[in-house]
């Protein structure tokens, strides 16, 4: 199972607003996200993902894709 770590990520670096994180991005990564997609982004996983925003965020975040998402394996049923 994935799970979308970029709220835990921002906070680390003491970022707690998507407003904060549309200026880091445009500062660190002259790129741009609506406040719409800023805001799906920190809601809930997403299911798909530009490589470009991908690209994006780890450059605004100093971080890599491990860092925003975590795999966990899914357990096996006993006997299986």
């Amino acid at each position: 199972m994935l799970e979308w770590m970029l709220r835990k990520v921002m906070a680390d670096r003491g970022i707690w607003s998507g407003v904060a994180l549309a200026k880091l991005l445009q500062e660190k990564a002259a790129y741009r996200l609506s406040a719409p997609s800023i805001s799906a982004l920190l809601r809930s996983q997403p299911k798909q993902m530009k490589a470009d925003t991908l690209d994006a965020l780890c450059t605004a975040l100093d971080c890599t894709p491990s860092d925003l998402w975590v795999y966990t394996p899914p357990k096996r049923a006993k006997g299986a």
